[in-house]
């Protein structure tokens, strides 16, 4: 699957988007697998209630199944008007 990065994910990681091969049942999962890789990624990650996440560009819950998915965004709470 593809997993994109945005705003301050993306400068921690390094990276705007990556292709996974994951055997993750949830978004949570693959956090859980993302954050063992390295430091960067661990510091990413480090407080989810700070991220949200969109699975095939719809907005969802770190909970979502995985099963088919095709790509998986993580991004800051937006604000504006």
């Amino acid at each position: 699957m593809d997993v994109l990065y945005f705003a301050w994910v993306r400068e921690r990681i390094g990276l705007p988007r990556e292709r996974i091969d994951s055997q993750a049942a949830t978004v949570a999962d693959l956090v859980k697998e993302l954050r063992a890789r390295e430091a960067r990624y661990e510091a990413a990650f480090a407080d989810l209630s700070a991220l949200r996440v969109a699975v095939d560009q719809e907005l969802t819950s770190f909970d979502a199944p995985l099963a088919g998915v095709r790509e998986v965004a993580f991004f800051p709470p937006m604000t504006g008007g």
